[in-house]
């Protein structure tokens, strides 16, 4: 019988294929089916080339889909057939730079269960070491500074690897095999401590004082993966009250890290898929409900029954947390800056800005070439529900529907993200915070820069928000300008909807309902938005119905006070400001004066539609909060005095487009007079707009025959309002599209403005 016929193949990879071991999973299924050839990086994925019988060769590439290492992803797949070329063996040739290809870049991710065991085996040799990795976990993202992937293209060029590690970095078998960061204590980047009157120490003894100053009740910085994280006792009050008046931040949550789920879970509750999000190879925070008898610092999150817990995810935060009898489950892990600043990640320049925040600084020498902060994420409906997306999940790309010519859309002004495009993908960037000072200005500017460069985009039109004073569109606009490129300003509820339809892979020509519900958007009128009932898809909408405007006496200002918020919405409505109100009261008499003369005189009291304001007025009018620390504090403190067994509600008057509060407020303050407890009037207004909600959509339904509704805008943070909502629209036949992959906040505001400038430039 003659010997089956030698055929040839090429194989073009693209995806999240470079530095998760995806040559050595080639080279050792070319092994497994008798193949000869080769296999190399190149800067838009990796090539494969090799020889063998046909039915090998149909196995191996069956075998590469279906056993595709944990880390990679594979976007597309193409072969085609070549001659053979004689090849005698399988061979891992040097990698391929083409000047304009480009590559999705893998995020950094946990520490694998591998390394982790490697990490505390005395027989190992790399035994303690906080820079442990493999090609299945460590730093990616916040070291890569061009591709390809190669070791001199990232912050580890400088170290020189020693013999055994280049034994292991250049064997095709090894899990370190081309393991970019792959180091370990005789050749790597090296740990220490150092504070004020304490000899500088390194190794393993800088671990062991750092946690001493832990214990002792004092703050730490701690040099990770993406920046600095400032660290304290979780259970030491004094410790967590003395962080908050040295970091600026007086009640927004602090960030838990614990050694391992077992700690972590016994201080909350969590689910299945909670548990599995915990322990997911991005190991997020994850928000979770405190039990109640944790002795966990109350300041860690005033006024909160939740908290937001990551577990190590890196064996430097493994040592630090290493249990121990007399140290404490959980350590504050919260972003090393000042408030409203960007992370710190340069050891200089974090010195310098974390210098009185900190006693002690555990630092090492491996370089961060881009800032990342943490990701947020909660689960709802039995998936995961990003509030921030950031470390472990930025750059991971966003895949499109449609192919497009390369797009840059800037973001919002709050909690901004920026996105480009390249073909099939949408890069939207990791968490660049609020634009509101110079510091973070150049975080975006310098992130931008990285993400054009590393994907090789050059932007032919750009899109921003319509609000001309954001700092992100005044960086559009002066860019479009000097650049003679298309500018688009994208409504910011439209962004809203487009970026949730994204996020879904939504490319029907049917239109949507979109319930974008937030805090503030610059609408087109000249008002500030955010109650909006719309009808639309990426190239345009209609807004059919919106919340009734109201005053917002003070322009931002009364983001910070909910109490004047409240007593606006009652002069809108025509309801007296009886004294015995919560905001009446919260109020003295000669503020009252100025802010009726306000309200009468027009000064100052741009109007809004903002759901996320009624929110806020409901707080105050029950006396939830009369003012606030942080934007969104009234409306989370009222969601969580929700009872969730209530079922009662109130009517909103529905006319002519509008929806007026007037009715629900003279009910609200009727129930309150009455004696009706806080618990049940927060759940009473909460279910009154998720009763609204299904109302207007049947509405809408009806005139459109539109049965598709998406959800978006930071209100729909609420889980209260999201899940009854969900639950009101399915079981009357709607189709509800939720946020997934990026959040609906205005973390994926540049999501939507690209689609918006996508269709609209290119698709007619």
């Amino acid at each position: 019988m003659s010997a089956d016929p030698i055929t040839g193949c090429q194989v073009h990879i693209q995806g999240i294929v470079q530095g998760v071991g995806f040559r050595p999973f080639i080279y050792l299924l070319s092994m497994r089916y008798h193949l000869t050839g080769w296999v190399r990086n190149t800067s838009s994925g990796v090539e494969i080339e090799v020889n063998g019988c046909p039915d090998d060769i149909t196995a191996f590439l069956q075998a590469i889909r279906a056993e595709t290492p944990p880390l990679a992803r594979i976007d597309r797949f193409e072969t085609a057939p070549c001659a053979p070329d004689g090849y005698s063996s399988f061979e891992i040739i040097e990698s391929l730079p083409q000047a304009d290809d480009f590559i999705p870049v893998s995020p950094d991710m946990s520490i694998c269960p591998d390394c982790q065991r490697e990490l505390f085996d005395p027989h190992d040799r790399r035994y303690r070491y906080p820079f442990i990795n493999c090609t299945n976990c460590g730093p990616r993202f916040t070291i890569i500074q061009d591709i390809p992937y190669d070791r001199p293209k990232t912050t580890m060029a400088g170290f020189n690897m020693c013999a055994p590690c280049r034994h292991e970095y250049v064997d095709p078998l090894d899990r370190r095999f081309h393991a970019q960061p792959t180091a370990c204590p005789d050749c790597g980047p090296q740990v220490s401590f150092v504070a004020e009157d304490t000899p500088r120490v390194d190794g393993d003894e800088a671990i062991r004082l750092a946690r001493q100053f832990l214990r002792q009740g004092k703050i730490l910085a701690v040099k990770g993966l993406g920046g600095y994280h400032l660290a304290c006792d979780a259970f030491n009050p004094q410790a967590v009250d003395e962080l908050r008046r040295r970091k600026r931040r007086s009640d927004r949550p602090f960030a838990l890290m614990a050694f391992d789920l077992d700690a972590a879970l016994r201080h909350c509750t969590a689910d299945a898929g909670e548990r599995a999000l915990l322990e997911s190879r991005q190991r997020p925070i994850v928000l979770l409900e405190q039990k109640p008898s944790s002795l966990i610092a109350a300041q860690v999150a005033p006024g909160q029954q939740s908290l937001g817990i990551m577990l190590a995810y890196t064996p430097l935060h493994l040592l630090l947390l290493e249990p121990e009898e007399g140290f404490p489950d959980l350590l504050v892990m919260t972003s090393g800056n000042l408030s409203e600043e960007p992370i710190a990640y340069q050891d200089a320049d974090a010195k310098i800005r974390l210098q009185g925040i900190a006693d002690g600084f555990l630092l090492h020498d491996r370089p961060i070439h881009m800032r990342v902060d943490d990701s947020v994420l909660r689960e709802v409906d039995g998936g995961p529900y990003p509030i921030r997306r950031s470390r472990g999940y930025a750059p991971d790309p966003i895949l499109l529907q449609r192919e497009f010519p390369p797009i840059l859309g800037a973001g919002a002004e709050l909690k901004n993200t920026f996105c480009v495009t390249r073909e099939k993908y949408a890069f939207l960037s990791h968490h660049i915070g609020d634009l509101e000072n110079l510091e973070t200005l150049q975080s975006y500017q310098e992130g931008i820069q990285h993400f054009e460069r590393l994907f090789r985009v050059k932007p032919e039109v750009l899109a921003c928000d319509l609000h001309p004073d954001y700092l992100s569109s005044v960086y559009a606009h002066q860019r479009a300008a000097g650049q003679n490129l298309p500018l688009y300003q994208v409504q910011h509820h439209h962004a809203h909807l487009a970026a949730c339809l994204a996020d879904n892979g939504w490319d029907s020509p049917e239109p949507v309902i979109g319930l974008s519900f937030d805090g503030t958007g610059y609408g087109p009128d000249g008002a500030i938005w955010g109650g909006e009932f719309l009808v639309g898809d990426y190239h345009g909408y209609q807004r059919p119905y919106h919340l009734a405007y109201a005053p917002l006496p003070g322009g931002d200002a009364s983001v910070h006070r909910p109490a004047r918020m409240a007593l606006a919405h009652l002069w809108q409505a025509g309801i007296e400001w009886e004294a015995g109100l919560p905001p009446v009261q919260d109020l003295c008499a000669e503020e009252r004066t100025v802010l009726r003369s306000q309200l009468e005189h027009h000064i100052n009291t741009p109007l809004t539609s903002s759901l996320g304001r009624l929110f806020d007025a409901a707080a105050a009018l029950i006396g939830v909060r009369q003012k606030a620390t942080y934007e969104g504090q009234a409306a989370i403190e009222l969601e969580i005095a929700a009872d969730p067994h209530e079922q009662g509600l109130y009517e909103l008057e529905i006319k002519d487009g509008l929806v007026d509060p007037g009715p629900l407020w003279q009910a609200l303050i009727a129930d309150w007079h009455n004696g009706l407890p806080v618990n049940r009037l927060s759940a009473r207004f909460h279910n009154s707009i998720a009763q609204l909600s299904l109302q207007i959509c049947r509405i809408l339904r009806t005139d459109t025959n539109v049965r598709n509704v998406a959800l978006s805008g930071g209100v729909w943070q609420n889980r209260y309002l999201l899940e009854r909502s969900l639950r009101l629209l399915r079981e009357d036949g709607f189709h509800v599209l939720l946020h997934r992959q990026v959040p609906t906040n205005d973390g994926g505001i540049a999501l939507g403005q690209i689609m918006v400038a996508a269709y609209n430039h290119f698709i007619h």
